[in-house]
């Protein structure tokens, strides 16, 4: 049966974005067989619909009705393979991220444990360069398959070529909407050391198995951020932002006891919940949307917020801190309107000058 007959009009997506907010797809379709990518392609080409693929939709903010066609992927699948260095995993796009973490763990092969409980599916790990606890995807990732709509064909991008940046990768850039990821590949050291110089991990032995870093992470995790399924979130709404040497030594003569982190090419990563915490947000609300009482970086639909919620709060903690520390905060969250993804500097402008 053809993929196109089970496309279906008028769907609400509120259970398909963790911040459940209330929008419509004006076409949706659930992607199982990486071979129907193709085909779903061409029927939005020849009726010049935008289109867009999500996954577990925990990176969302759906600012309005979807004009065009949602495809929720649902690719599975694993394959494993390894020689005397190293492990080689091979995952759908579609698999549940967690899941699939967990399941590496389980099986004697580690080196995804710090990236443990982030939301989403393995196809939006790439896309996001996700990170967490000192590991970043770039670490473990060596390709990502994928079908091109620039030569209607599946394709394969090393690690290197998908110039993977802190929460950016090519595919957010050069191959925006350009592609349908199908598959991420990993390769696992068999050599593995804990990465534990990061935060609460610190004061786990040296000697600690995977299966304790995996479990101490899944409990920071809980502890710090909210169940979706509870009170619908999309993890860290910021970016933690990157300041020079300079602006960094001004800021620590006001505030000494400033988080901050050594980042790429001399610059200094900040911590934007400190930043937002800092100025008495947390738990600050407008209309249904809040900043989240123990999680200055979550913001969260409290009370069925709208979208225009989300928007204006963000606005607001935007102003503060750049009035506060001469510090822009960009959103981590993707921006989606009617058409499809958006620069969110296009909805929210820029903060007034500080005063």
């Amino acid at each position: 049966m053809s993929v196109v007959s089970s496309i279906q009009s008028d769907v609400d997506l509120s259970p398909y974005n963790t911040f459940a907010l209330a929008a419509k797809a004006k076409h949706f379709v659930e992607l199982k067989h990486a071979e129907d990518i193709k085909e779903l392609i061409a029927w939005v080409g020849s009726k010049q619909l935008p289109w867009m693929v999500i996954g577990g939709g925990s990176n969302l903010l759906l600012l309005e009705d979807f004009s065009g066609l949602v495809i929720v992927n649902k690719l599975r699948g694993i394959e494993v393979s390894d020689d005397a260095e190293t492990y080689t995993i091979k995952a759908a796009a579609g698999e549940d991220w967690h899941q699939f973490v967990q399941w590496t763990v389980k099986q004697g092969m580690p080196g995804l444990e710090n990236l443990a409980l982030i939301p989403g599916t393995v196809g939006a790990s790439p896309v996001q360069n996700i990170g967490a606890y000192g590991i970043e995807l770039a670490n473990v990732c060596s390709e990502v398959e994928f079908y091109s709509l620039l030569t209607n064909s599946m394709q394969t991008l090393s690690s290197k070529q998908c110039k993977f940046a802190y929460r950016d990768s090519i595919f957010k850039a050069q191959l925006k909407d350009q592609v349908v990821i199908s598959k991420v590949t990993f390769k696992l050291s068999k050599s593995w050391l804990a990465k534990r110089d990061y935060g609460g991990l610190q004061q786990l032995a040296e000697d600690v198995s995977a299966q304790t870093v995996f479990e101490e992470v899944c409990r920071m995790r809980i502890s710090k951020l909210p169940d979706p399924k509870v009170l619908g979130n999309a993890g860290s709404f910021f970016k933690n932002p990157l300041v020079s040497q300079q602006h960094l030594s001004s800021l620590l003569s006001r505030y000494p006891e400033m988080p901050n982190y050594p980042a790429s090419k001399g610059q200094t990563k900040l911590a934007a919940g400190w930043l937002i915490d800092k100025l008495g947000l947390k738990g600050y609300s407008i209309g249904g949307a809040a900043v989240h009482q123990d999680q200055a970086l979550v913001l969260v639909n409290k009370a069925n917020a709208k979208a225009s919620d989300l928007l204006a709060l963000c606005r607001h903690i935007r102003q503060q801190v750049w009035q506060s520390f001469n510090v822009l905060l960009q959103p981590e969250v993707r921006f989606i309107t009617h058409s499809g993804e958006i620069e969110p500097s296009t909805v929210l402008g820029k903060p007034d000058a500080a005063e």
